[in-house]
């Protein structure tokens, strides 16, 4: 009984995301409700006749994941939101981009960038740099949902090869299924499946887009350092993870906290109106406030048992073809449980299969708005794009993840030559 009311809840909570722009109700709102209430329910009336401290273990767990992913997007976003504000990024936009380019040549090169950025940052700070170039020109909304959704798909695609880029990759690796070796065997179907889907998206755009020259925001000195300290922050996120299993979140709150010093330094002779630890309050609370309510309706879903009855696929099928559709399912169902569920039932898999899983669940997220980080970001920022406006480029996304997922499969017949 209590399963059902807890499903029901959760169906609808999904269902609130996808008529958002027909109800007008931030899914912020909406996702949080329902994810609380689930969890209300859960202790009033335990699931399986559980005891409350096995709910509240349960919870602790829940709220520990939120809170890991909380603070890792606190942290990469304040960085952005302060470089923003002083147009230290629209500079460099400015000056890597020429006065004029074709539409279908900018599909091409934004997806490029996208997916080299991403491999060398965080999701949501590629996604942001991205959308910056394409909010910076005036283009119909069509055409402006087209650039979004290869943002998402290049994003998603140029962090899978790195355990830093992509938390069930990073998840993977530290079970023993891969290595770093095999990983990097990914990054070529990763960037075929991006420019087949640069391809696609560009038919039929045969415009010019023209970069309107504003004047360039005078860069002090301070910028710059913050901007090397953000740089050194995703260095160090990667090389300490690497070397010494530093947690990400632990690398950037402590970037974030060696900005703070080094800013309050170089500002201390300085008129400013602005504390640096101000820029917290730009970042998109709205955004962190979906993925708590996202994350805590998906752990009220694990607990009740559904994320375990997708491991049931790989007694269906062989895990090529599981591995594919799971891919797709954590478009619906947050990517990290799922992977999770899957390691603890240790389903038995060799190494090429479990990179063509890592591949799966990185990018099989890109299929809905709702299913990565990067496409929570681009939906805050672009008000055209929307679960229904997204799932109208479902064909093409298909198409790319298939091209992507054959790929990383042949791929795993190298893993013998490392």
């Amino acid at each position: 009984m209590v399963t059902g009311i807890i499903l029901s809840l959760v169906a609808i909570a999904f269902l609130l995301i996808v008529i958002e722009d027909i109800i007008h109700v931030n899914k912020a709102k909406t996702t949080l409700f329902f994810g609380t209430l689930c969890w209300i329910i859960a202790f009033i009336s335990p699931i399986n006749g559980q005891t409350p401290e096995t709910i509240q273990h349960q919870l602790d767990d829940n709220i520990l994941e939120i809170a890991t992913l909380w603070l890792f997007l606190m942290s990469a976003m304040t960085f952005v939101a302060y470089l923003n504000s002083k147009g230290f990024i629209q500079n460099l936009v400015h000056k890597a981009m020429p006065k004029q380019i074709s539409e279908r040549k900018l599909m091409f090169l934004i997806g490029i960038s996208a997916f080299i950025f991403s491999s060398i940052s965080d999701n949501i700070t590629a996604t942001l740099i991205s959308l910056a170039v394409v909010l910076s020109l005036k283009l119909e909304a069509k055409k402006r949902i087209k650039y979004a959704t290869l943002i998402i798909f290049s994003v998603n695609s140029g962090g899978v090869s790195l355990i830093t880029g992509d938390v069930t990759t990073l998840m993977i690796f530290l079970a023993d299924k891969v290595t770093i070796g095999h990983l990097l065997l990914l990054v070529v179907p990763s960037a075929i499946s991006v420019m087949a889907l640069a391809g696609m998206l560009s038919f039929n755009m045969n415009g010019t887009l023209y970069f309107e020259s504003e004047k360039q925001r005078r860069i002090e000195k301070t910028d710059i350092t913050i901007a090397v300290i953000f740089l050194s922050t995703i260095t160090a996120t990667l090389v300490l993870s690497v070397m010494y299993n530093v947690p990400p979140v632990l690398t950037f709150l402590f970037g974030l906290s060696f900005m703070f010093l080094v800013a309050q330094f170089l500002m201390r002779k300085k008129d400013v109106n602005k504390k640096i630890i101000d820029y917290i309050r730009e970042i998109e609370y709205d955004t962190l406030l979906f993925f708590v309510g996202v994350l805590l309706l998906v752990g009220a879903m694990k607990e009740v048992g559904v994320l375990n009855q997708f491991t049931h696929l790989y007694e269906i099928l062989a895990p090529e073809y599981a591995n594919y559709l799971m891919g797709i399912l954590s478009a619906a169902v947050d990517n990290v449980p799922l992977t999770a569920a899957l390691l603890k039932a240790d389903i038995a898999m060799d190494p090429r299969q479990w990179l063509a899983f890592t591949y799966a669940t990185g990018v099989g997220g890109s299929m809905l708005i709702i299913g990565s980080a990067a496409g929570i970001i681009a939906m805050s920022k672009i008000k055209e794009l929307t679960f229904l406006s997204y799932l109208k480029m479902s064909l093409y996304l298909l198409i790319a993840y298939t091209i992507g997922y054959s790929g990383a499969y042949l791929a795993g017949f190298l893993m013998p030559v490392l």
